[in-house]
Formats: C-alpha cells, structure tokens, sequence
C-alpha cells in the first residue's frame, strides 16, 4: 500500500459532504475543525473532519463515532449541537453548531481572574451542560476551558465528547488508561481508575478554580507530575488569591476538589442549586447591612427634628392629643414595673443570682472544652502526619507554639523537630511560588538569596548551575545555626536534582527500550504491535518537554509506516 508523504500542513479542502469550506477555526489531537456552509440551506456550520492518517485505524474511527453518538444524545441549550455526519471519500466528519465567540481558557488567559459572580453564572451554565450529558448516560471525561466556548450573544456552550464514550458500553468502563487532560482530570482518572458523573464534577471544580484564581489547581514540569498532584497533593485554597470571594464559594470548590468522590457534591443539579444559593446569600447579607445602615442614617436625620418639636410643645405647652398619648404611655410602663417579668427584672438578687450562673455556666463550657498539654501535643501531632500546608501551619500556631511558650523546658525538646518541619516547608514555599506565606517575607538574608537563585536556575532547567549554587550553599551554610533552615533545604533540593537526574535517565533508558522492541517488532513484521509501542511512547509523554524528540520521532515513524 502506498503511503503519502506526511504533510504537517495540508490545504483545506473545498467541500466536504454538502458543506462549502470557508476556512479553518481550530484543531486537536481527534480532528480539525472547518467553518463552513451547507450548499443547499445555507446554514453556518462548524465542521469535524478525522485526519486522513486516523481514517486508516479502526481504533481512531470508533473513537470518532462514539463523540458522534455522544452529541447525538444531548439536547440542551448548554451543549453544542449535531446537525449531521457522514463520510465524503473516506473522509469521516460531522457538522456541529457554529458558536461565535471566545473560549474560556482564552478568556482566563486574556483576564487572569475572573469575577467570582460572572465564574458562578459560568458555572451554573456548565452545571446545566453536565446534567443533561449524565442524564443521557454520557460522562465527558475532558471537561476544561478550552472545550467550553463562551458565546458572544449566548449562552456558554460544552464541546469536544472526543473522550467522553471511549469506555462506555465495553469492558474497560470500570479500568483503563489515563484519559483526559491532566490539568482538570480527577484523581480517579489519573489512576485509570472507574470514572463517574463525579468525575466531571471534579473537573468542573479545578475549571471554576482556575477562572476564580487564574490558575488551575495544580501545576507541574511534567504531565506525570501533575497526576500525582492531583492523586496526592495539595493545593492552595482558591480564596488566597482572591480574597474577595464569599467563604461558601471557596468552601464549595475545595468541596468539589475532593481525592474521594464520595465527598463532592452528589450531582451536577444539586451542585447549580448551591452555587445560586452563594449568591443568594451574599446578596442578602448585602441586603441586611444596606438596611441597618439606612436606618442609622435615617435616624441621624430625624434627631435635629425631634429635638426642633420638643422645643416647640415645650414653647406652646402640651395639647390635649400629647395629654392623652402621655398618659397611656405611663399606665403601660406602671403596668410593665408592677408585673410579673417587671418586677422579677427589677429584683437584685435574682439579677445577681443570674450573674453566678452565666459566670459558672462559662466556666464549665471552657474547661470541657480546653485541652490538656498532653492532648495539644497530640492533637498537633496529629495534623503534621496530613500533607504539608494549612495543616502544618494549624498545628504550630494552635498547638505547639502554645505549649513552648506556656512550658519551655518540658515541651521544647518534643515540638522543636515538627517546628523544624514547618519552618522547612515554609521557606521552600516561599522560595518556590514567590508569593508570602505564612508569616515569611521573600528573600531576608544573603544565603536565602543565593537559595532563591539556585531555585529559579532550577525552574529554569539549569540543573547543573543549581546544583552548583546549592553544594556551594550546603558548605557555606555548614554549621551555622542562624542559616540552618537553608542549610537543611539547600540539602533537600540536592537530593531532588539527583532523584530527578535518575527519573530523567530512568525515562532515557525506558524510552531507548522501547524503541528497541519497535524496531524489534518490524523486523519480524509486526507491524500493529510496532505503531502500538509509538502510539504509546506519544500518549505517556507528549506533555513532556525534555522528551520532545523522542515524541516527533515516534510520531514520524507512526506517520511513515503503513498499518498492516
């Protein structure tokens, strides 16, 4: 069989099925898509076309097929619609709404933050997008924000199901490989795990994450760095980069961040009831304190015309309406003075009596409440076995730091190694992220200057200058007491520059293997298991930087070896 000549950037073609070609709007790794209109209605239409090099794997057609069936399923206002498909000289495509307007992730990446009012309404729309897809038995699987397309006139619109049935209806519905984009994928995902309608909310939660923050939760150098954030790690509570969010939104996105999907929210309906009610509230608080402080105003302006009233009755002498009013009022508070709640209020000694029983009621709540030293120090001990973060910070402040400043010499040897860890964890934060945290400033002293050098050399990819800087940091620093923290950490980024060296020779070697076995395998013929190892080497490292060539080169000889 004769194989063209792979073409990176082949011309649009004219026509495909009754669609006249206008041009391209965008690609993927599952298609390009086409703007176009049909020849006969005239209808404006965005256009999939399956590369021709994919027409040719069943594995890629079904996989075309099923985001076919996936959209053919959806009806709703929220979710792109299919108009039809079909195949025009081997070529596989299908029409879709044509949507004008901006992608969110272009929009965060235009904005940096957006509004948390305008993320919830954004989030609503999605919420209603994901309902109607679990609803059909459809979960997307890929849901980010540059498969939702925020309309010009419209509303925001879900796309891309190129994911979403790959395992629906087939034996690899409860494992399978990690499918998705690592950024927004679920812990259950990044672990080829069983994927569900919580799944998707998963994503949707870091998604509002990165429009409130501007950031998706976790980042990473590596796409295998980032899975294991997300199975893993920790990330930074949204409301630290915008303060001005309500608390309920940002306990709601920590909620829908949950490793364990038992602990998101159960649906994608249940969820948009609770982000409207976010906005419920803060209106209503809103609402509240503009009232009270009408009311003070209010008052303020009525004091100077009371006061001119007074003045004037007293100047004129009471009518017989103020004689009357007075003298109700007085039968009311003599009534109130001689009655039962009166004069059992106006009795010193159940006042007084009243006082011990606040006071003892006080002192009993506080002393079942207090915790013993012992239990401090466990209690503490306890948050420092969590991931490092607000758990560490919480276990210093609320439990270690006040038993060394109430007993130094009994607790000081016992606190002193977690407080350690915490001073540790608080300065590679800060040299890492450039952002304050805790009660730390950045750079404060020489050595932890020459610290933040080798680390941005680090992020740079200068692994030999930074190692350099730190071995260098790690003798100077030897020693001495009042650099002992960066002495510490200079010694723990050497030993992640070399653990990182090994990965990078460990993925070299995997890597030279597999293209061995390859080459191994057309030797012998075996074709399919030999684009089998290619396409596995472009899936497991195409996100990784430092392998870059070896992906092309996969991918060029996937290109260049016909399937048997």
């Amino acid at each position: 069989m004769d194989t063209p000549a792979p073409d990176s950037h082949p011309p649009p073609p004219s026509t495909i099925g009754p669609y006249r070609i206008e041009k391209k709007i965008g690609s993927g790794g599952m298609g390009t898509v086409y703007l176009a209109t049909h020849a006969e209605t005239g209808q404006v239409a965005a256009v999939k076309v399956l590369p021709a090099s994919m027409s040719r794997e069943e594995g890629f057609v079904a996989r075309f097929r099923r985001e076919i069936e996936a959209l053919r399923k959806l009806k709703n206002p929220n979710v792109v619609e299919l108009y039809d498909d079909g195949v025009d000289h081997e070529t596989y495509y299908y029409a879709m709404e044509y949507v004008e307007g901006a992608t969110l992730n272009d929009e965060i990446r235009t904005r940096g933050r957006i509004n948390w009012r305008e993320a919830i309404g954004i989030a609503v729309q999605i919420c209603y997008a994901l309902k109607a897809a679990h609803d059909a038995g459809v979960i997307h699987r890929d849901l980010k924000p540059s498969n939702l397309i925020l309309g010009t006139d419209g509303p925001v619109k879900l796309m891309d199901f190129g994911v979403a049935q790959i395992f629906a209806g087939t034996r690899l519905t409860r494992t399978g490989g990690v499918i998705g984009t690592v950024e927004y994928m679920s812990p259950e995902q990044a672990k080829g795990g069983r994927v569900t309608k919580k799944s998707d909310l998963y994503s949707l939660g870091a998604v509002l994450y990165a429009m409130l923050t501007g950031r998706p939760p976790f980042l990473g150098k590596t796409s295998l760095e980032v899975v294991q954030k997300h199975q893993f790690g920790r990330f930074d509570k949204p409301i630290l980069f915008a303060p001005d969010m309500p608390h309920w939104l940002d306990d709601l996105v920590c909620q829908l961040l949950e490793k364990d999907p038992d602990n998101r929210p159960p649906d994608a309906y249940v969820l948009s009831r609770r982000l409207q009610e976010i906005v419920k509230k803060v209106d209503l608080s809103l609402q509240d304190e503009t009232v009270a402080i009408e009311d003070r105003q209010q008052k303020s302006a009525l004091e100077p015309t009371v006061a001119a009233e007074t003045r004037v009755t007293a100047a004129a002498g009471p009518g017989i309406g103020t004689v009357m009013r007075d003298a109700v009022r007085r039968e009311l508070l003599e009534d109130a003075e001689h009655g039962f709640f009166g004069r059992l209020f106006n009795n010193t000694w159940f006042l007084v009596a009243a006082l011990l029983l606040l006071i003892l009621g006080g002192v009993w709540w506080y002393n079942s409440r207090s915790l013993t030293p012992e239990q401090h120090f466990e209690a503490g001990v306890a948050l420092m076995k969590e991931d490092a973060g607000d758990s560490w910070i919480k276990a210093r402040d609320d439990h270690f730091q006040p038993l060394l400043d109430a007993d130094p010499d009994t607790w000081k040897e016992k606190v002193d190694p977690y407080l350690q860890q915490v001073r540790l964890y608080e300065l590679e934060r800060r040299m890492t992220s450039g952002r304050r945290v805790g009660r730390l400033q950045r750079p404060q002293t020489e050595p932890e200057r020459f610290l933040l050098a080798a680390v941005q050399m680090r992020e740079l990819g200068q692994l030999d200058r930074a190692e350099q800087w730190l071995t260098a940091l790690v003798a100077l620093t030897d020693g001495d007491e009042a650099h002992a923290d960066v002495h510490r950490l200079a010694a723990k980024l050497l030993a992640d520059i070399s653990a990182e060296r090994n990965r990078q020779r460990s993925e070299s070697t995997l890597l030279k293997d597999a293209f061995a076995r390859a080459d191994a395998h057309l030797k012998k013929g075996e074709t399919k298991q030999a684009r089998t190892v290619w396409r596995s080497i472009i899936t497991l490292y195409g996100d990784n930087p430092a392998a870059k060539a070896d992906v092309a080169r996969a991918r060029e000889l996937l290109a260049s070896t016909p399937s048997e």
